[in-house]
């Protein structure tokens, strides 16, 4: 079931997303999630993560055929909220195609709900090895600090959208990247220093200063912010795993 979940999640994002022709993300909604539709949103290169998010679900859901990963508690447990996870992204990509904007940020928050839901899960020992530290830990790591950074840009969209010109000012847009590295610090804390998060959250960050050099929303201001914000939260990240890596050891 999981499997198929997760197959049919990935292909109806990747026919949604316009990759086999038809309308582009950073198209849709009257191109209300463009790379320079509001201060905090990312490049467009920025959305290549996708690639890797994607590979590391496909591998996960194979890895659930494995015995390991049928006799494992811990993944009992995470499966329907990968699940879940993956047909709310799917949702969330036609939602945006359909230029419900309002709709993708009940989705987007939701999707974040259930992806700290998986976090909080794979707390629990593991018993596959490295695979499974990689396909699953991994890839919902990424996933994770992608989509808080997402979350926030597909909000300021939405009221940008609906004329609330507060958010398509620079000094808002200043709050927006604070929070975002504020949510990633939190999650770096909380995981005891999960890595993955961290690098998606900086890596959504980092084209958020990268979009911020030049067009509508030029700003060294928002540029600075953001390369401030990526090291803060990949140091957090670092300082929480050491930390937690010697108590473990003690």
């Amino acid at each position: 079931m999981t499997v198929l979940g997760v197959a049919a999640a990935i292909v109806a994002a990747f026919i949604g997303s316009g990759a086999l022709g038809g309308t582009p993300i950073n198209e849709a909604a009257g191109g209300a999630l463009s790379a320079d539709a509001t201060p905090i949103a990312p490049a467009g290169t920025a959305f290549s993560i996708w690639s890797v998010i994607y590979l590391g679900l496909a591998a996960y859901a194979i890895w659930q055929l494995t015995p390991t990963a049928r006799r494992s508690p811990r993944q009992e447990a995470v499966r329907p909220w990968a699940l879940a996870s993956a047909v709310l992204n799917a949702l969330w990509i036609w939602t945006v195609q359909l230029g419900w904007l309002a709709v993708s940020v009940l989705v987007i928050a939701v999707l974040l709900a259930v992806i700290i839901r998986l976090m909080f899960l794979l707390g629990a020992p593991r018993t596959g090895g490295i695979v499974e530290k990689v396909v699953t830990d991994g890839t919902f790591g990424l996933y994770l600090g992608w989509v808080s950074v997402a979350f926030l840009a597909n909000t300021y969209a939405w009221l940008a959208d609906a004329g609330i010109d507060l958010f398509t000012r620079i000094q808002l847009g200043v709050v927006g990247i604070v929070v975002a590295a504020g949510i990633g610090i939190a999650t770096a804390l909380l995981s005891g220093g999960r890595i993955a998060p961290a690098l998606a959250t900086s890596w959504g960050l980092a084209w958020v200063s990268v979009g911020r050099t030049e067009g509508a929303y030029e700003s060294p201001e928002l540029v600075w912010t953001a390369v401030l914000a990526v090291v803060v939260v990949l140091f957090i990240a670092v300082a929480a795993n050491v930390t937690a890596r010697s108590r473990s050891s003690a």
